[in-house]
């Protein structure tokens, strides 16, 4: 090859630009606040475990045998109904090849930790009561949350949810609130991991900047005891009024709701009789699966995208009570609203009775079990940047990390599993499911 052959390939080669480096300066500059803005809107998914369900109980049934009855009583309504895999299975039409798995683990389930999220409830839950009343029963809530954390006996999430903001009932939502954060310091010395606190009834962004305040109140007269992560107390937002959802002038009020908070709003619970109650809908039509409620959730869904935000499923009032016909009625009901709610990435639901936590279970195992050797042989491929019949975008593998993540933390799949199959560890799978913004997985 020629000298002169070779310049022209050089040349053929070479890359040319024509915007100047003061340009990029420029559109940086321009777009500054935009990426601060992002950052701080749209942080991504805290990367914390989900869990399955929140367990309510009423305040003046809370006791420290709550979490070990209701796994009792859901063992024993799974002997008498269904004691083996092959009548379960029948009930819910799971397949043969997942019988016998999903069964087992659910039994394990129910008896090591039946319960992954529980809410004592001072709200709807909690009638007849005097103020004497709530204000002992809110003390012994705390002094029970407090020694379970002290005894290792902890559940991964517990909490109140308190009275709303309302005017009628406003000062004592605020008292039992107090009574409670001050037990949990007076008992504990510091306010516990996994707690979390549930404001009801919200309408109003108002609502929301005012309940911010209060915590700072509370925050600012314990000082450095609080020992929260960031010395910030945070909370879940309950969507069950119209005006939640839509405001006077048409915008999303719930993606206000999630800016007022400040950073304090952990998760969006859909309240499923309140809600379709507010809209005129027939008691006997409300549920998870209306069309009122697909609308509520999906603008809650898109609120909270990104946001660190979790959306929550509502309930379903349908007990697994009384003879077999109709506990398998209700369980077969409660199955699919499971199911259904899975498929639409609401990863998280009410339950309401012990009865329906093998129900409850069996959804979410089968979900995970159905698709994970699938999802990690995805993400190992995409990993190692190989071929196969899909080609994944990194959004994807953040989809596959967080489905296998929370497949774990269930108790639906080994780690050992998900290793085997794709070599990834914990770690890896952490952080393809949630990396922090500008910084694309690993």
């Amino acid at each position: 090859m020629t000298e002169h052959q070779g310049t022209a390939a050089e040349r053929d080669r070479a890359v040319a630009t024509s915007l100047a480096p003061s340009v990029h300066e420029e559109i940086g500059a321009l777009l500054a606040p935009v990426d601060a803005e992002l950052t701080r809107r749209y942080p991504g998914d805290p990367g914390t475990r989900c869990p399955v369900h929140t367990v309510y109980v009423p305040g003046d049934a809370f006791t420290a045998d709550t979490v070990r009855s209701w796994g009792a009583t859901a063992r024993a309504t799974l002997d008498e109904h269904a004691p083996d895999a092959a009548s379960f299975a029948a009930v819910l039409g799971l397949p043969g090849a997942l019988a016998e798995e999903v069964h087992h683990r659910v039994r394990a389930k129910l008896l090591r930790e039946p319960v992954e999220d529980l809410r004592i409830d001072f709200e709807d839950g909690y009638t007849g009561r005097n103020a004497d009343e709530e204000d002992a029963d809110a003390a012994r809530a705390a002094l029970l949350t407090a020694r379970a954390h002290r005894d290792g006996t902890a559940l991964p999430y517990q909490g109140i949810r308190m009275k709303c903001l309302e005017a009628p009932v406003r000062d004592r939502g605020i008292r039992t609130l107090d009574i409670f954060l001050t037990g949990l310091l007076e008992h504990g010395g510091t306010l516990p991991p996994g707690l979390v606190l549930t404001l009801p009834k919200v309408s109003y962004a108002e609502q929301i900047t005012a309940f911010v305040r209060l915590l700072e109140a509370f925050e600012r007269a314990r000082g450095t005891g609080v020992g929260t992560e960031h010395g910030r107390i945070g909370f879940e937002i309950q969507i069950e009024t119209s005006q939640a959802v839509l405001a006077a002038d048409g915008t999303a009020t719930v993606a206000r709701m999630i800016d007022a908070a400040g950073g304090r709003a952990t998760g969006l619970h859909y309240g499923t009789f309140d809600y379709s109650a507010a809209l005129g809908v027939s008691a006997a039509h409300q549920a998870s699966d209306h069309p009122a409620a697909d609308h509520a959730k999906a603008v809650m869904q898109v609120a909270a995208a990104g946001t660190g935000v979790r959306v929550c499923d509502g309930s379903s009032n349908v007990l697994p009570v009384g003879p077999t016909e109709q506990v398998h009625d209700a369980w077969r009901l409660h199955y699919g609203l499971v199911r259904r709610a899975l498929a639409r990435a609401y990863y998280q639901g009410w339950d309401l009775h012990p009865g329906q936590l093998p129900t409850r279970y069996a959804a979410v195992f089968a979900f995970y079990r159905e698709g994970f050797t699938r999802a990690a042989e995805r993400l190992a491929r995409y990993a190692e940047r190989g071929g196969g019949a899909v080609l994944d975008e990194p959004a994807t593998a953040r989809a596959l990390g967080g489905y296998l993540l929370r497949g774990v933390d269930c108790g639906a799949v080994d780690l050992a599993e998900v290793t085997a199959i794709g070599g990834l560890t914990r770690t890896e799978l952490h952080d393809f499911a949630a990396p922090r913004r500008g910084t694309p997985p690993c």
